[in-house]
């Protein structure tokens, strides 16, 4: 392949990468988008094999098809209740990647101050974005706790790790020396998992958005050790997109970037908070489906409970039912709902919603005043009223879905038990709150059928 064909072809993947982010930032045009995108990456990957020079084509080949053996099943068979820790997994394998090819090309050629800094910056960033998102696949998975994890100097060995970090990396660029490198990894992976261990609860996907801008960058550093435009192109895409997607959560959040990450080390403690002589007003499916029926607005809140019970399907044919029964039925996507950006949004196009349907928090909350029902399904943490009212709440100051303003509330919840938060919700006391036990596909079936019956 000549050089005029190679930086051509690169050109071609770079703008399918463009396109594919700018597709992605809508729901309507997301599929195409990530199509765009794997059609860049193909392009990308016959063009570096086409190029000629490369050693060891074979066993890359079967690295390749070792690759695809593996991740087309687990891609095709993950659940969408899952798909968050995959992105967590398959961000962390980018870093890992990035951070092994720039040691081994450091091993194996003499370089200059430049490609020295490079590689410094490749192998740890990539080794704490390694580290971490195994972390938060471990607190997504629900393997590990959820909550904050904080033990006695945890921030002093946080920032005891951070500056041998720094001091290993200005050795290895002064003396090129391979075990000071090989510390330098293995000090960024202890540097990886303490990051990530103080992140709690609705923060772990502010966490993975972060560690994806991470992996960006560490790409980026990898490409410029390795004199590859395109990895310098494609890191940077990432590592930018993925920094304006963490602004954005935050913002979400209501909080600042730092107060996510770091706020549990300055956090008061926090009593559990449990229901004692607190009652809940508990309703039966007759007594919701007329509550829907007979209203104006609805409004509906998913949640990622709706996720678990894949209930999107059932969620829509209700709304739609109660639509030809003359009632105007909008959905409040908070942006932080579920487990990963754009979660719910994911969710309800797989039922087919129309987008129009979708209303931000913003909007949806200027009309729930007058709105009759909100009608929450899987949702805690994004309509906690603590957020405003309680200081010492771990989700206060997080802009939420005003569902307390509505004339009624209707929770579908399997129990009791709290968000991903772990702190309770007093909304669920609220006199004008009824709450509907049980699974929320099960629950939605049984609404679809009795409201047909009215």
């Amino acid at each position: 392949m000549s050089e005029t064909v190679l930086h051509a072809a690169y050109l071609v993947a770079a703008l399918c990468f463009i396109v594919a982010l700018k597709g992605l930032s809508t729901p309507r045009y997301a599929r195409a988008g990530n199509l765009v995108g794997a059609a860049g990456m193909t392009i990308a990957v016959v063009a570096v094999l086409g190029s000629g020079g490369i050693d060891h084509l074979w066993p890359i080949l079967g690295a390749i098809a070792f690759g695809t053996a593996v991740g087309v099943p687990a891609a095709r068979g993950v659940k969408m209740t899952a798909i968050p820790q995959m992105v967590a997994l398959f961000n962390g394998v980018g870093g890992a990647a990035a951070a092994l090819v720039a040691i081994i090309e450091f091993l194996g050629v003499e370089s200059g101050v430049g490609v020295l800094a490079a590689t410094v910056f490749s192998v740890l960033v990539g080794c704490v974005s390694f580290s971490g998102s195994v972390t938060t696949f471990l607190k997504l998975q629900e393997l590990m706790t959820t909550r904050p994890v904080t033990f006695r100097f945890g921030r002093e060995l946080s920032i005891a790790v951070a500056l041998g970090c720094l001091a290993l990396g200005v050795a290895v660029m002064v003396t090129s020396s391979d075990p000071l490198l090989i510390s330098l990894a293995v000090a960024g992976l202890v540097l990886g998992v303490l990051f990530v261990l103080p992140v709690g609860g609705a923060d772990v996907p502010i966490a993975i958005s972060l560690l994806n801008a991470f992996t960006g960058l560490a790409v980026t550093a990898t490409g410029y050790v390795l004199g590859s435009t395109l990895l310098i192109v494609s890191g940077t895409l990432v590592g930018a997109s993925g920094t304006l997607l963490t602004r954005l959560m935050a913002k979400a959040m209501g909080r600042p970037l730092t107060k996510i990450l770091f706020g549990a080390f300055t956090a008061r403690a926090q009593q559990a908070v449990t229901a004692g002589d607190r009652s809940v007003r508990s309703g039966t499916v007759d007594d919701v489906a007329i509550m829907l029926r007979y209203a104006r607005n609805v409004v509906v809140v998913p949640g990622y409970g709706l996720a678990v019970a894949q209930a999107q399907h059932n969620l829509h044919e209700l709304a739609e039912l109660l639509k030809t029964r003359g009632v105007n039925v909008d959905y409040g996507i908070h942006a932080v709902a579920g487990r990963m950006p754009g979660h719910m949004n994911v969710l309800l196009a797989e039922a087919n919603v129309p987008y129009e349907q979708l209303k931000e928090m913003d909007e949806v909350n200027s009309v729930l005043g007058s709105t009759d029902v909100a009608l929450v399904v899987g949702a805690n943490d994004v309509v906690n009223p603590a957020a405003r009212d309680q200081p010492e709440s771990p989700l206060y100051g997080m802009p939420i879905i005003d569902v307390d303003k509505a004339r009624a509330v209707v929770f579908l919840k399997r129990s009791m038990r709290p968000g991903f938060a772990g702190t309770d919700n007093d909304l669920l006391y609220n006199e004008r709150t009824t709450m509907l036990f049980g699974d929320a596909k099960d629950s939605l079936t049984k609404l679809v059928a009795a409201v047909k019956q009215l």
